[in-house]
């Protein structure tokens, strides 16, 4: 199979080594697995020599390759402050990048991309009705740049119609196994292994619901009112009388900005608050029920363990 990666000025560097390192590790485990599939990788781009955002030169054949290429890979723009990124994305340095991106989906070839990649991908229109994912902390201004972008914050891969994403910065590990997965799930079991590796199928372990929250005025101050009132039964009218906003509002806004309902969001702000008690007491489980608003423990244990993916005794074994 024939890989293009696409390496442009700021391309994330650990995003592009690790693509690189996760497919040249394929190719090394392959003997070792029946009827193994290869990849022939190419880094590509617009210059013969191109620097990354840490500063570091990386040499590339020309553009012209993606002619030959089974498989286009977008790494990660090395931009982490949200409007700096939007402005990157649009911006008209990456003109070449975006249009490379329509044409080589144009051609039928398969693009994939991680983190924010999946921007890149938007900007140039081709998520536009299709599913795709980002990094978790920036899916408020996704959502809000790509409204016509089914945007799925949950998962760590999503992939159909020929495009694949992947969340978080380091989910470019997730995105070359995926590729790799497609053609060998049992090399891509292999190679994780090698590397440690843990399957990680959805963000949702990792986020922060804050973080999430304070991409709006309303939703961080709904964010604070539920915190004060965690262990109290909570009512959704009266959270947005308090606000001084509709009911009808607080609902919009929450699904907007955090991408989930009121009441799902303040699901999480109680597992959030309860994962760290776990973790930093050695409160039992009924009193910390009872702190995070749940009168019957075993409703809380059932909650971590779909949330968090681990039981109450693993996350009391986590080091705060």
């Amino acid at each position: 199979m024939e890989v293009s990666v696409l390496v442009y000025d700021g391309v994330f560097d650990s995003g592009l080594a690790a693509i690189l390192d996760v497919l040249d590790g394929a190719n090394a485990m392959a003997h070792d697995v029946p009827d193994p599939p290869t990849w022939n990788v190419t880094t590509i781009g617009f210059e013969p020599q191109i620097r990354t955002g840490a500063g570091h030169l990386v040499a590339t054949e020309p553009i012209e390759r993606i002619e030959k290429s089974d498989l286009l890979i977008v790494p990660a723009l090395a931009e982490r402050r949200p409007e700096a990124l939007l402005d990157r994305v649009g911006g008209i340095d990456l003109i070449s990048v975006r249009q490379l991106i329509v044409d080589t989906y144009k051609c039928g070839t398969p693009i994939a991309s991680a983190c924010t990649g999946s921007f890149l991908l938007a900007e140039a229109g081709i998520l536009d009705g299709r599913r795709a994912t980002t990094s978790w902390w920036l899916a408020p201004i996704f959502r809000a740049r790509y409204p016509a972008v089914d945007l799925d914050q949950s998962r760590m891969v999503v992939s159909g119609d020929g495009i694949t994403t992947a969340g978080a910065a380091f989910g470019h590990v997730d995105l070359a196994l995926a590729i790799v997965r497609l053609h060998s799930p049992t090399l891509a079991d292999l190679v994780a292994r090698y590397l440690v590796i843990d399957e990680r199928p959805s963000q949702s372990v990792y986020t922060i619901p804050s973080a999430l929250a304070q991409n709006d005025p309303v939703a961080a101050a709904f964010e604070q009112w539920v915190r004060e009132h965690l262990a109290d039964p909570i009512g959704i009218p009266d959270a947005a009388k308090s606000l001084g906003v509709s009911l009808r509002t607080l609902q919009r806004c929450i699904q907007r900005t955090i991408g989930t309902s009121p009441i799902r969001f303040i699901q999480d702000l109680r597992i959030e608050q309860a994962s760290h008690l776990l973790r930093t007491t050695d409160l039992s489980l009924e009193v910390i029920a009872r702190r995070v608003g749940y009168e019957h423990p075993n409703t809380l244990r059932v909650l971590l363990r779909e949330r968090t993916g681990r039981t109450t005794t693993d996350l009391r074994g986590i080091s705060p």
